[in-house]
């Protein structure tokens, strides 16, 4: 049986921008073979967004600001540092998922997510 996609999911430039940075910078300190793996670590915790926004593991962030949710990108055995921020989009059919930012860890999201809180989003 194959799940039926629920929730369109879409990035902003600033995420798109933040998984390209990513890639560049673990494929200049561990290689190609491993910014692959990584790419497709970051891209399945992304596309996990399609089954709604209450995934396994997701977060609310409200500290960040409301509606705000976290979603660390480990998943199935995997190892990453990193974290998507998103929230669910204005009303519409299908539903939305904003991928906001994909972040460190280590920075402080709130700081980083509110300077594209009202950028526009790109389809995932």
């Amino acid at each position: 049986m194959t799940s039926r996609r629920r929730w369109r999911v879409r990035l902003t430039v600033a995420a798109e921008a933040d998984v390209r940075d990513i890639a560049l910078w673990t494929a200049n300190c561990f290689g190609a073979a491993q910014a692959r793996a990584y790419a497709a670590t970051l891209s399945g915790a992304i596309r996990e967004l399609a089954e709604g926004p209450a995934v396994p593991g997701a977060r609310r962030r409200e500290d960040i600001a409301k509606g705000i949710m976290a979603l660390h990108v480990v998943r199935g055995g995997r190892k990453g540092r990193h974290v998507v921020v998103y929230r669910v989009g204005a009303p519409a059919k299908p539903p939305v998922i904003d991928v906001l930012r994909v972040l460190h860890e280590a920075m402080d999201l709130s700081r980083h997510v509110g300077e594209t809180k009202d950028e526009d989003s790109n389809h995932a």
